[in-house]
């Protein structure tokens, strides 16, 4: 039989562990990214890289969006027309998804609603859940797709509460990411370990996946092999807290990680993972 062909648009961190699973999982993946480098290393590991997201859309009816900006969601949306299925999976406010869903709509296609939970080191091994939203019916036909690259979905109504899920999800990530550099700040402070202090606390009440996933990169003292770099994550923040705010939803946690990220910023970790904000609160130490 022949295999089905999915478009992916955008091959960084995320979208070419989605193509590397979704080939693994017998689909045929066509990819495009305006990076050389990231069309290189799609090619290298079995796809097909396209030269255009028209050259993309040409070839799949379903396709996944991983993109870094609300301008590149735009440029993108402008590119599809015909009777098309979007996975987006961005983190983007979401008057910027429902401006797309909108144009795309106009168009022929249908946009879903559909970030991710999970880290790139997560999206390596397909360890995602997918928070959907928008035209069941067109959730429905993507389904054999989402379970070729997560563990899990969900369906959550109307277009945008993807989104919403999400912006709780990672209001969670900033305040445990933060939690568990602190810990295990503490623990070699305190003259144990840290390897063995993660898995210690990792199998204990204070657990968190956050902890898990990162906690072995913050006892090492390894941040450049990033699954989301700070740089990146600083849009993320920006979007939640506006949400937040718009709600007038109290959030007194998250605000107080925010100093930490911007630190992390500021002492040239921008792009390394997120896992960095350890290094930051052991310099603050040094400094006491």
């Amino acid at each position: 039989m022949k295999k089905q062909s999915v478009g992916i648009l955008g091959l960084g961190i995320m979208g070419s562990a989605m193509a590397a699973n979704l080939m693994r999982a017998g689909f045929t993946v066509v990819g495009y990214d305006p990076d050389p480098a990231c069309a290189r290393r799609h090619r290298r590991a079995g796809g097909i890289a396209a030269g255009s997201v028209e050259e993309v859309a040409a070839a799949a009816g379903i396709l996944i969006s991983s993109l870094p900006s609300a301008k590149a969601l735009e440029l993108t949306s402008k590119a599809i027309t015909g009777k098309k299925i979007i996975v987006e999976t961005s983190t983007l406010p979401i008057a910027v998804k429902e401006a797309a869903r909108k144009r795309l709509s106009a168009a022929g296609a249908a946009l879903l609603d559909c970030p991710l939970s999970g880290t790139g080191a997560q999206a390596r091994t397909g360890d995602l859940v997918v928070y959907a939203s928008g035209s069941q019916a067109a959730f429905r036909k993507t389904i054999p797709v989402l379970k070729g690259f997560s563990r899990g979905h969900y369906f959550l109504g109307k277009f945008g509460n993807g989104s919403r899920m999400k912006f709780a999800a990672n209001l969670l990530v900033a305040i445990h990411n933060v939690s568990a550099a602190e810990a295990v700040v503490l623990a070699r402070k305190a003259g144990l370990n840290a390897a063995l202090a993660v898995k210690v606390l990792g199998d204990g009440a204070g657990a968190s996946r956050m902890l898990q996933v990162r906690g072995p990169m913050m006892a090492k003292r390894s941040y450049r092999d990033a699954t989301m770099k700070v740089e990146v994550w600083q849009k993320d923040m920006k979007i939640i807290g506006a949400f937040a705010r718009a709600l007038r939803s109290p959030t007194p946690l998250f605000s107080a990680t925010k100093g930490v990220y911007n630190a992390a910023m500021a002492q040239g970790h921008a792009r390394h993972d997120t896992a960095a904000v350890c290094a930051v609160l052991e310099k603050q130490g040094r400094k006491r």
